[in-house]
């Protein structure tokens, strides 16, 4: 048997005229076409019920084993539409048990009612589908529909709209910033860098990175961790560092009377720069250790790192030293002094790995968490 199906996703059938859905056979479903046209001439779903009907005779004349039946969805949630709509389809078959397999036809006015499609398919095999719409306004419930998923959606809203936003903010800025005697160049040079950092932002999709940190900022705030201190003053240390490093490589040119190698300029800035990358690397590792102490997870070994970092500034110190000339702010090495500096490093590193293993087997520490 086959089964023409009228969908109405949105009930506009039961909203409007109050029958009880769902409608089954020829007579009941142009009866109720009939009320909904008299109710509201314009819906749309009046001409899916009358294209059922149409469809059932063509197929009858035609001698096929053929039933029609008009089902509605609810007003509001897709989801919960096209489960009312699958309640209303399985008392359909109940209603036409016939021992024979049922086939469906389905009557459609849009894309938004064709959503349902697969609920049906999971009930009986679909042998066709119609979608009726007004000649004058072909597709035009189908655009509507389609816009209105896309508004809907926050991802696909946000990748749309706010380029969209910008673009459309670029004439009226640009105007706002020349009665303000700004140059609109800058205004539109400042909207166009925005409007690229946001591309690219989007298209090497790094939302869930940037939510991530904020996510793993958020957390530090709250459990009040000494690492978050202790990393932005290694920060600041850092950024001093670099200035620092560059004036060393100004001090370096000035003693040589003239330019200098890339070698040269390398060795006079991390000269100049590593003193400050240590005391951040000690910092920094000295903030992690508390952070361990305090989460019950500390461990005898993990007092290496502040050696480590001092042995590693040592060596770049004096390597770094050997190639400059002396000036001011630069330790200028010889070669027994970089031997002894290097043989220093290499110590401290050693016996620190030693000692707090030492301690690590002999002495008790928390468990991690």
């Amino acid at each position: 048997m086959l089964l023409v199906l009228c969908v109405d996703l949105d009930d506009d059938l039961g909203r409007k005229t109050g029958i009880p859905t769902p409608v089954i056979g020829a007579d009941e479903v142009t009866e109720a076409a009939v009320a909904l046209a008299t109710a509201d001439p314009e819906d749309s779903d009046v001409n899916v019920l009358f294209q059922g009907v149409n469809v059932y005779d063509e197929l009858a004349a035609g001698g096929e084993a053929v039933e029609v039946a008009a089902v509605t969805g609810v007003d509001g949630s897709d989801v919960k539409a096209n489960r009312a709509v699958g309640k209303e389809v399985d008392r359909v078959l109940a209603e036409l048990s016939t021992g024979e397999e049922v086939s469906a036809v389905v009557i459609t006015d849009g894309a938004q009612d064709e959503s349902v499609l697969p609920v049906i398919r999971s009930r009986m095999p679909i042998d066709g589908m119609r979608r009726v719409v007004v000649r004058q306004a072909q597709d035009l419930e189908s655009l509507y529909y389609t816009i209105k998923q896309v508004l809907g959606d926050p991802e696909t809203r946000g990748t749309i709209l706010v380029p969209l936003g910008v673009l459309l903010l670029i004439y009226p800025l640009v105007v706002v910033a020349n009665l303000f005697d700004v140059a609109g160049a800058a205004v539109l040079g400042i909207l166009s860098g925005l409007l690229g950092l946001y591309s690219l932002f989007r298209g090497l999709g790094l939302e869930d990175t940037v939510d991530g940190a904020a996510a793993s900022v958020r957390n530090v705030l709250y459990t009040g961790r000494v690492t978050l201190v202790t990393y932005v003053v290694a920060l600041a240390l850092i950024v001093v560092g670099g200035f620092q490093g560059m004036e060393t490589i100004e001090t370096v040119r000035g003693v040589r009377g003239g330019g200098i190698t890339a070698g040269v300029a390398l060795a006079a800035f991390v000269h100049g720069f590593v003193q400050w990358l240590a005391v951040a690397g000690v910092t920094s590792s000295l903030g992690q250790i508390t952070d361990e102490y305090l989460a019950g997870r500390f461990r005898w070994r993990y007092l290496n790192a502040p050696f480590y970092v001092l042995s590693i500034a040592v060596v770049l110190y004096a390597v770094s030293g050997f190639f400059l000339p002396t000036a001011p702010g630069v330790t200028s090495l010889g070669l027994p002094d970089l031997a002894m500096a290097l043989a220093a490093g290499t110590l401290t590193a050693v016996l620190s790995t030693l000692a707090f293993a030492v301690a690590e087997s002999q002495l008790p520490s928390a468990d991690p968490a």
